[in-house]
């Protein structure tokens, strides 16, 4: 560490300055730096700013929890402003405040609960295809399918009638394109602020009818800060982007790498199809209790998440003086998180490369509250969206995985994509058969 620095207390780690980004190679670094000097590494970069690599789920709490107001979004979150705009996951301070405390009520439990009959129809039609498939005695892109799956969910939970009248008319989604480029290049944002237009056209048409519905886009667009305000354009057309992306994206992700694995663990995969048949045995038995019920797959989807969590490294940059353990956090000091690098730490999850549902059980019939997992962040930052994501995963597995069996085509793992979310590296083939 330099000099200048020697008054501050440090967390051990390198002389040399490191480079890192969010890449397969800062996956390599963190992973030796924790290895070699602990859960807390101090460093720091090329451009000499301090940074630390916090895996202490401890002091990961407390940033994420009880002091997040010294802390403000980290390095990296630039490319994620180019996409989706100044939407919740990138703002800060006050703006973060008012868009939170404004789309918030949209996400009540009874409004997600709406949409079940959404859910249903979407897994609905994957099993008309995958049907299809199976007699053919074809296989299935399950990273496509997942993804298809996930996006139509979003945007018609979003849109609403629209959907259909707006983006189908013509046959051709025009937010396809994001659950088949997986880049976020700079061709992806550009195609996504094209999308804006359509979408300032869709809210000018509500606007012009004054017609209430259920949706997400007419919920944010009655949706107004303490002072009685409403979004402006810019910043309904940012939120409804980032609902979109980030929307389909966990769900998608979660449930290629659940399919992945169930088609791994036979002993998994009938645990599943036994509790989907006492709760979900018809579609009518699809009711929000019964989803509530099915707390074995909420435990195969945690661990899932645990081992393939969908945003796989967090930042954060210090605004102000904090103190973790007994080290100094000076103010503009970089934080880098890592769920991946925590959920997969020996010392902290036994056995932690194995898969085991039976990780998440309840205890004392309650889920543990401080357990050593933020796949979906902590704290005030902690995705709104995490009750829908569970819902919607639930209710395609409770109604797909009891009328096919999926068959690992290749037995290779399929590597990882790290970027700014973990997806597969290959796609995954399955084939299908009715059971």
């Amino acid at each position: 560490m330099p000099p200048s620095e020697s008054a501050t207390r440090l967390p051990p780690g390198p002389d040399t300055a490191v480079t890192l980004g969010i890449d397969p190679e800062t996956l390599e670094t963190l992973t030796y730096l924790q290895r070699e000097y602990g859960d807390m590494v101090g460093m720091t970069k090329p451009s000499g700013r301090l940074t630390y690599f916090i895996n202490d789920p401890a002091e990961v709490r407390r940033i994420l929890v009880r002091r997040h107001v010294r802390y403000q979004k980290g390095p990296g979150f630039e490319r994620v402003k180019m996409l989706l705009g100044n939407g919740l996951i990138v703002s800060d301070g006050d703006a973060w405040r008012r868009s939170r405390t404004m789309i918030q009520p949209a996400f009540k439990v009874q409004n997600v609960h709406r949409l079940i009959g959404v859910m249903i129809g979407c897994s609905d039609r994957r099993a008309v295809a995958w049907a299809a498939a199976a007699e053919r005695g074809d296989t299935v892109n399950i990273t496509e399918e997942t993804n298809e799956f996930a996006l139509e969910l979003i945007l018609i939970s979003i849109f609403g009638d629209d959907y259909e009248n707006r983006f189908m008319k013509e046959g051709d989604n025009p937010f396809a394109f994001l659950s088949k480029d997986s880049t976020r290049d700079l061709s992806v944002v550009m195609k996504v602020r094209a999308l804006r237009n359509l979408v300032l056209e869709i809210i000018e048409e509500r606007r012009s009818r004054n017609e209430e519905s259920l949706d997400f886009l007419s919920m944010y667009m009655r949706a107004t800060d303490k002072n009685g305000e409403p979004f402006s354009d810019e910043e309904l057309l940012d939120e409804v982007m980032t609902l979109v992306v980030a929307g389909f994206e966990t769900s998608a992700n979660t449930l290629n790498w659940v399919w992945y694995v169930i088609s791994g663990h036979p002993d998994i995969e009938q645990s599943l199809i036994d509790e989907a048949g006492r709760w979900v045995p018809t579609v009518d038995a699809v009711t929000a209790e019964n989803l509530t019920e099915m707390r074995y797959t909420q435990q195969v989807l945690e661990e899932t998440l645990r081992l393939y969590p969908p945003v796989w490294l967090f930042t954060r940059r210090s605004i102000e003086e904090d103190e973790l353990e007994q080290y100094d956090v000076p103010p503009g000091t970089d934080i880098y998180l890592s769920p991946y690098i925590l959920h997969r730490s020996e010392h902290i999850w036994p056995n932690a490369n194995d898969f085991d549902p039976d990780r998440f059980a309840l205890v004392e019939g309650k889920p543990r509250k401080d357990r050593p997992y933020f796949p979906f962040s902590l704290g005030p930052r902690r995705c709104l969206g995490e009750y829908f994501s569970f819902l919607e995963m639930k209710v395609h597995l409770g109604l797909l995985l009891p009328r096919f069996r999926m068959q690992r085509v290749e037995d290779d793992d399929p590597g990882l994509e790290l970027a700014i979310n973990l997806r597969s590296k290959r796609d995954i083939l399955l084939k299908p058969s009715v059971r």
